[in-house]
């Protein structure tokens, strides 16, 4: 009887050990299949990913393509990585003769590329030159600007990236606006003359003794038409300017003598206003320097017309002179109206006139500070101004003194 449960122990073990077997192999087959799903799944999502990474490229580059700008991609030797359809236009070169190649050794010979480099270059060696766009002429009449931007992609891969910009048709329109303006200032200032010298004649009484009425009339008709030569002459000035044709005679000279020279002129319009106007005359005479007598007392002119205009009644203007390192500065601070903050950054453009000044002066160009700044730049030297609205505003310039063996010559 023992051998037979023995027996019977020894046979049911099997088939025990059978159905763990079965369900081992049932279980791996389901692991299998779930990872192999997965896998699948993976897969399915790797090929998704990538049939978008390139749906995106392709997006990436037909955008590039078409964008209305040359775009050059470098990589951080500065060769070439990228270079669209337009770019190769402005460079005169198709994109095999470009890409992989450094910027500063690509060559065309339909093309001088010099300008190109001037502007990219910082300074002997290959450097590029971040910033603002910088305007150049390439091909003989064609006007582009080019910018510099870094592109840092990470610590280890930097780029960058030069945008090119077609201007030659805004330049072509600013052209023909600055000839029209030209024109047009021009034969307006023929008759403007002539009304001038009539109502001169008139009012000296060369055609026969005035009546108080009609003395009157003819000193504010008289007044007007100044007023309208005075535009003339600003406009004429702005297309000069723009034309290049506005020249410089630089002679040595004291900046104290254009200002004197500017306040005595605007005597009469101090009294009328009563403003008291503090001159701080330099307590020695300062360096000379190079500079158009004219043009910067021009400069001085504008900044003393301003002030007086746009301070009310008995305020005051207060001028000063001094030496600054290797400058003469010239600082002129009123009591006035002051500059709206919002509107500050256009101070020095065409035609803008603040619009608290228009409420209160319906005079005016707005071309005076524009004007005063080519003039300043022409003479490598610098102005800017401080204001805040209500309670006054300070113009500075400061202008290069002039070097001592130009001044031994003079």
């Amino acid at each position: 009887m023992e051998n037979d449960k023995q027996k019977t122990i020894f046979e049911t073990k099997p088939l025990i050990g059978a159905d763990e077997t079965i369900k081992e192999a049932k279980w791996k087959d389901e692991e299998f299949r779930k990872i192999r799903l997965a896998f699948m799944n993976i897969l399915e999502d790797t090929e998704a990913a990538r049939q978008e990474a390139i749906r995106e490229k392709a997006q990436t580059l037909a955008i590039i393509n078409n964008i209305p700008n040359g775009i050059i991609v470098l990589d951080k030797d500065n060769k070439i990585e990228l270079v669209n359809p337009l770019a190769e236009s402005f460079l005169k070169s198709k994109k095999d003769e470009l890409m992989g190649k450094n910027i500063f050794k690509i060559s065309s010979p339909d093309l001088d590329l010099i300008p190109f480099y001037k502007v990219i270059k910082n300074g002997k060696k290959d450097k590029i030159k971040y910033g603002l766009r910088r305007e150049i002429v390439m091909g003989g009449n064609k006007f582009l600007e080019v910018s510099a931007v870094p592109l840092e992609i990470s610590e280890q891969d930097k780029k960058t990236l030069i945008i090119i910009y077609d201007v030659s048709r805004d330049k072509l329109i600013e052209s023909m606006k600055t000839e029209f303006v030209s024109i047009a200032a021009h034969q307006l200032r023929t008759p403007l003359s002539a009304i001038k010298w009539t109502i001169s004649m008139l009012l000296n009484g060369d055609v026969g003794k005035l009546t108080p009425e009609q003395q009157e009339l003819l000193e504010k008709t008289y007044e007007s038409n100044e007023r309208m030569i005075s535009l003339i002459n600003d406009l004429l000035n702005v297309t000069r300017i723009e034309e290049g044709r506005f020249l410089y005679k630089p002679a040595p000279t004291h900046l104290e003598l254009l200002t004197e020279t500017a306040i005595q002129n605007a005597e009469d319009l101090l009294k009328i206003k009563k403003i008291k106007l503090d001159y701080k005359k330099p307590k020695r005479v300062l360096p000379q320097i190079l500079a158009d007598q004219e043009k910067v007392g021009l400069v001085i002119q504008n900044l003393l017309e301003n002030a007086i205009k746009y301070t009310p009644e008995e305020g005051t203007i207060q001028i000063s002179l001094g030496q600054e390192k290797n400058n003469i500065l010239f600082k002129i601070k009123d009591s006035g109206v002051g500059i709206p903050q919002d509107q500050q950054n256009r101070i020095f453009t065409k035609f803008f006139r603040g619009s608290n000044v228009m409420r209160l002066e319906t005079d005016g160009s707005g071309l005076g500070l524009y004007t005063a700044k080519n003039i300043i730049d022409a003479h490598k030297g610098k102005i800017w101004f401080e204001s805040q609205e209500g309670q006054g505003t300070t113009f500075y310039f400061t202008l290069p003194i002039m070097p001592k063996d130009k001044n031994k010559t003079a």
